[in-house]
């Protein structure tokens, strides 16, 4: 039986539930943004209830929430039992990415020091529930109360996707983020989320082992690569020539020789004045710089990939035994491959036939995108003189 679905509209209102699709298949991102795709005959009742800016509520799982933008539709000669709408969506996490960071009106960065937590619901408060510019305000949103979860860092923005700085901070401190329902308030609550650990050897949590050995996987791609790999970052703050700040900032277990693999990050957007344009301490300055060698080291280590597709009568329940962002053992004895890696997307396909889970393990493969903004990212800001 497939999952019903219920669909609201922007204001949260039940307009149908609606269990009679062809099919259906989501994609949950621990630290991106989830997308849907679902099929509809146009003559099912309540499809026409598939409008944009509708949203889509999986079940009751108020954490699996997609807002509608994309319908299409086509005729052929099969004429009605083929009439179907084609239509698509992403998480309602994807409203983050409709603000850009705008620094306030007496500095040129927004620059935030404390908790990871601390720092990405600075960022989604400043740009999306409290901006100067009423605007820019989406009424719908709140945030939830800070926990101050995540390393003490330190960043600075300017005129970026609000989405992707907050997925950069959530890769480096492993700390998911999502926007979930509010049902009774009629709101949309913005929250960072831990995973827990199920690996095996801790006693917190049962362990969780996916292996195609214990009938817990059905399939696994597993890859080892070096291609986008980068463990030292060369970080360049203020300055030109000679006087140019520069430190190093090693990932662990940065080898030497050939094990060393160099990037040049330029910085020079790192404060070295506060507000009151009085010098900053050097200490801080250069705490500022190594974190942000770290931020952009964390986006290039991506050694390994595990994409497998789990049995649903595996012996551990989805949802129960684990979830998205929870960090399991995964292996292939036969491979001897071993990882401890974090559920980063699982993807849910709902068919007539029945329902699959599909998971990534670590991070994702980079895509082209991400390749082309990794290698802008290390673009040097020096001066030729």
């Amino acid at each position: 039986m497939k999952k019903p679905i219920r669909i609201l509209s922007l204001n949260m209102d039940i307009l149908a539930e609606i269990d009679n699709y062809e099919s259906m298949f989501f994609n949950r991102s621990w630290h991106g943004i989830g997308a849907i795709e679902l099929r509809i005959n146009r003559y099912m009742k309540y499809a026409n209830t598939l409008l944009k800016d509708n949203l889509i509520l999986i079940g009751t799982d108020l954490n699996k929430v997609f807002i509608i933008k994309h319908r299409e539709i086509e005729l052929d000669e099969n004429g009605k039992i083929t009439e179907n709408w084609l239509i698509k969506g992403y998480a309602l996490k994807s409203v983050v990415a409709q603000r850009i960071t705008m620094p306030p009106t007496h500095t040129a960065y927004d620059y935030k020091s404390g908790s990871s937590e601390t720092i990405m619901k600075h960022y989604v408060n400043n740009n999306l529930v409290n901006p100067v510019d009423s605007r820019r305000k989406i009424p719908q949103l709140v945030i939830a109360p800070d926990l101050q979860r995540g390393a003490h860092t330190t960043y600075s923005s300017r005129f970026k996707n609000v989405a992707e700085e907050v997925s950069t901070l959530s890769i480096a401190s492993g700390l998911g983020w999502d926007v979930t329902l509010d049902i009774r308030n009629k709101k949309w609550v913005f929250d960072v989320v831990e995973g827990k650990s199920l690996i095996s050897g801790q006693s917190v949590n049962p362990p969780v082992i996916f292996s195609p050995q214990f009938d817990s996987l059905r399939s696994l791609q597993y890859t080892q690569s070096e291609i986008n790999y980068k463990n030292v970052a060369i970080v360049a703050g203020q300055g030109e020539g000679v006087e140019r700040r520069v430190i190093e900032v090693q990932a662990t277990g940065a080898g030497t020789g050939i094990n060393r693999h160099e990037v040049f990050i330029d910085a020079r957007d790192v404060a070295e004045t506060d507000d009151d344009d009085q010098p900053l301490p050097e200490q801080v300055i250069v705490q500022a710089l190594t974190d942000r060698g770290k931020q952009q080291l964390a986006e290039l280590i991506q050694e390994e990939y595990l994409e497998g597709q789990i049995l649903t009568n595996s012996p551990f329940v989805y949802q129960k035994d684990y979830d998205l962002g929870d960090i399991p053992t995964i292996q292939n004895m036969e491979w001897g491959v071993t990882m401890d890696a974090r559920i980063t997307d699982i993807k849910e396909i709902h068919e007539v036939g029945g329902f699959e889970i599909e998971a990534t393990f670590g991070n994702n493969r980079p895509t082209l995108i991400q390749k082309i903004k990794q290698e802008l990212s290390q673009i040097s800001g020096e001066v030729r003189r």
